[in-house]
């Protein structure tokens, strides 16, 4: 199971058994990671990741969070103590919106046991679990990048899909809609694509809907076992999160990684508007 519980993951903790390799992505669009709320407070044992660093390669042709080089990558998930064979836990500050793109990039390369904290810090806190200041002393892991444990497309894959499949655009509905785009140079969406923003996938406690309310939401985007489906967002960051409530709803879904930031930097690629 993708998700986990602050109750199950306090369990796993204090258990005895294997203890999880437990990774802090706060991160915001706006502002980008937020490393002063980690030094602030964060859950026992968690290392700090910083997703525009650490979860993707420099910004360039490639969009503005491509994936990063597996070699990179893996040294960077050694350093905060992730190995093979051992769990991992991410969590961010409560939506899981950061937490999923280091979930996915983790499956992508090879990793089989990864969860999102369902609810974020949020939810460790409303259970009344206690917080650490310190920066935790860990041993390097043994972590191999392995690409390919997810499934991706290019651009042309993505346009394939909004025309044979379903491609489903996580963006809030006036980017998607291109009445206002606060980030990207361009405003619109892939022409075929479908929008279901990220945030329809959480109930009003930022925690993930039921699978059964999820199928349902994705069923009324068009969303059917025998189509292809894939997602993406503005730069393949919070399309993940969409990837993450399609496998809690039954479906395999694609990410875009390079995403709407990596479409408009070919300008022969068309771009859909609607009013």
């Amino acid at each position: 199971m993708p998700l986990i519980s602050a109750t199950a993951l306090d369990e796993l903790i204090t258990s005895g058994s294997i203890e999880p390799t437990i990774l802090d992505i706060r991160w915001q669009l706006a502002t980008g990671a937020d490393r002063d709320a980690y030094e602030r407070g964060h859950i026992p044992g968690a290392r700090f990741i910083d997703l525009d660093t650490q979860l993707a390669a420099p910004p360039g042709k490639g969009g503005r969070h491509p994936l990063p080089e597996p070699g990179q990558f893996a040294a960077d998930m050694r350093a905060a103590g992730v190995s093979d064979d051992r769990p991992v836990v991410v969590y961010d500050a409560e939506n899981a919106t950061a937490a999923a793109r280091a979930w996915w990039l983790l499956r992508y390369f090879g990793h089989g046991q990864v969860a999102v904290l369902d609810g974020g810090l949020a939810s460790w806190v409303s259970a009344g679990f206690p917080l650490a200041t310190d920066v935790p002393a860990s041993a390097p892991g043994d972590f191999n990048a392995r690409p390919g444990g997810m499934r991706v497309v290019d651009a042309d894959g993505a346009a394939a899909l909004a025309q044979r499949g379903v491609l489903l655009d996580a963006r809030a509905s006036e980017r998607f809609r291109g009445t206002s785009e606060p980030v990207d140079a361009v405003a619109g969406h892939i022409p075929g694509a479908r929008n279901l923003p990220t945030l329809d996938n959480l109930e009003e406690t930022r925690r993930f809907r039921e699978p059964s309310m999820l199928r349902t939401a994705f069923e009324g985007a068009g969303v059917r076992t025998e189509l292809d489906v894939g997602a993406y967002c503005g730069s393949g960051v919070t399309a993940a999160h969409e990837v993450l409530a399609l496998e809690l709803a039954g479906y395999r879904a694609a990410l875009y990684p390079g995403s709407w930031s990596e479409w408009i930097t070919d300008p022969s690629r068309p771009v859909a508007r609607e009013p």
